[in-house]
């Protein structure tokens, strides 16, 4: 069993990765960070100061312990993420890039035409790409034939809570797929993150589940042991589920049989 996760060239320890947003403080982002186990922290390029020498909530962030995973959030367009993308390789001197480009302000579901469209260019100019998009299994083909080193299919809606939605789907791109699957937006609680890992991810991103707890910290812990034990559950080959019972104890041999 493996607990590596290779995205690209890069690899990791964690299949947790964790975000930025939302925390009451940054003592307590810092706090939730540490107690997640994550090595990989995304930051919005768009949201964020990036210039260190003024107040920043990249000050807060140990670069030498963390892995910085900027992303497009808030992007509406394909040139909008490029552009984005671009800033965030020169400003924090990494090729890795969460790519979204939103397509619905309400609802903040992809624009899948416009995420692949944005993709390709990336990949052409040597980012490491990993792609915010829905989980149809079509567009996650699509994404990785282009090159893209991951896919991040959304279990539910950002934010939301709703856990894996349709884990149907999420099992046909596992299926198909030959790059790690990290799931992004949705997840609730850790009963969402285990069964994300079950059903056989590399990987999960998440933010709002652990920032908007009542208890951040704790939460970022029961996130940690929930992605553990579902990957581990994973590998270790689940019973299969039969409609009626089957005795724990050997029969056989049983005295007066």
């Amino acid at each position: 069993m493996s607990n590596i996760l290779k995205v690209g060239k890069h690899e990791f320890s964690s299949r947790l990765m964790v975000g930025t947003g939302k925390y009451a403080s940054n003592e307590e982002m810092v706090e939730a960070h540490a107690a997640s186990g994550a090595e990989v922290i995304t930051v919005a390029v768009r949201r964020v100061n990036l210039d260190r020498t003024g107040e920043s909530m990249l000050n807060h962030i140990d670069t030498k312990k963390y892995t910085l995973l900027p992303n497009t959030a808030a992007c509406f367009t394909a040139d909008e993420a490029i552009r984005t993308s671009r800033l965030a390789r020169e400003a924090l001197e990494t090729d890795l890039i969460k790519l979204e480009v939103i397509g619905d302000e309400k609802t903040l579901f992809p624009d899948n035409e416009a995420l692949l469209e944005a993709a390709a260019v990336l990949v052409k100019e040597g980012f490491t790409v990993l792609p915010y998009t829905s989980d149809d299994p079509i567009m996650a083909r699509k994404l990785e034939d282009i090159g893209c080193a991951a896919v991040m299919p959304m279990a539910a809606p950002i934010g939301s809570g709703l856990g894996v939605c349709n884990q149907y789907n999420i099992r046909i791109i596992l299926e198909a797929a030959s790059v790690p699957i990290i799931v992004d937006a949705g997840v609730g609680t850790a009963s969402d993150a285990a069964l994300a890992m079950e059903l056989g991810c590399d990987g999960l991103l998440m933010n709002t589940a652990i920032a908007g707890a009542k208890n951040p910290v704790a939460m970022a812990r029961a996130m940690k042991l929930a992605t553990e034990a579902g990957r581990l559950a994973y590998e270790s080959g689940r019973i299969e589920r039969k409609l009626y019972a089957t005795a724990s104890s050997p029969v056989d041999g049983l005295i007066g049989a």
